[in-house]
């Protein structure tokens, strides 16, 4: 969550100053802008009291969905594993000035950055993995090859993407491919290990409101079952606990 940075981030915030939330699993500011009954909802997961919605606001943000694979080999060294694209887009959709220019300083720098129309579906075609494969791996400590490649951790991380997907399309969501090729996407990636399996073994702060608690809270939202997600969930919550990594 960023709510403990806040502080330090509101100075920096000018009248025009735009906020990329370039980060994994489902944003604070999910339901700015997508009109209906949710309009303005905000989520407790991963904005709790509403905090950053209201200091940062949501005016400000251009939505990303970032793909590059990464590992930290040591304090301040990251080694890049795979891919160089960061997906960009507004909020509402609209293809404004602000999105355009900052995609093509990111194109200058040698990276893709598509503009998007719906960014929230692609956010959810990553999230899709991600909520599974994340808990999942760091509950075994496998790479996500290995998950994959096991009959009984593939079936569990199915079984979690389907209850995740019904949660998305009643949210008006596009998932643009099967969830078999997300799963063979996931295990073409290799012997990686997931952001939250490192932070694990590293005893930091895991990502586990961002990815899977706000998506057990969407489904209580829109009144869609999520057992093996809450099983999950309640599974690797205890496991931060314990290793110290979640508060």
């Amino acid at each position: 969550s960023l709510s403990p940075a806040l502080d330090q981030i509101a100075p920096l915030l000018g009248d025009h100053t735009s906020v990329v939330t370039m980060q994994n699993g489902v944003p604070w500011w999910y339901f700015h802008g997508v009109g209906g009954p949710l309009e303005g909802t905000r989520l407790n997961a991963v904005d709790p009291g509403g905090a950053i919605w209201q200091r940062i606001g949501p005016d400000r943000v251009i939505g990303s969905v970032v793909y590059p694979a990464v590992e930290v080999d040591a304090p301040g060294l990251i080694r890049h594993v795979e891919g160089k694209r960061f997906s960009l887009g507004e909020p509402s959709g609209e293809r404004s000035e602000r999105v355009t220019l900052l995609a093509e300083e990111m194109v200058k720098a040698g990276l893709q950055a598509p503009v998007r129309e719906d960014i929230r579906s692609e956010i959810w075609v990553k999230l899709w993995g991600n909520l599974s494969f994340n808990p999942i791996s760091a509950l075994t400590g496998s790479t996500l090859a290995a998950i994959v490649a096991d009959d009984g951790t593939r079936a569990l991380a199915r079984t979690m993407m389907l209850e995740a997907q019904a949660i998305g399309e009643s949210l008006g969501v596009r998932f643009p491919i099967a969830v078999d090729r997300r799963i063979k996407g996931a295990g073409d990636v290799g012997e990686h290990k997931t952001s939250m399996l490192q932070d694990l073994e590293r005893g930091r702060p895991m990502e586990i409101d961002a990815l899977v608690s706000a998506v057990q809270e969407l489904g209580r939202l829109t009144d869609k079952p999520t057992p093996t997600i809450d099983a999950v969930l309640a599974l690797v919550r205890r496991l931060a606990v314990e290793r110290g990594c979640y508060r």
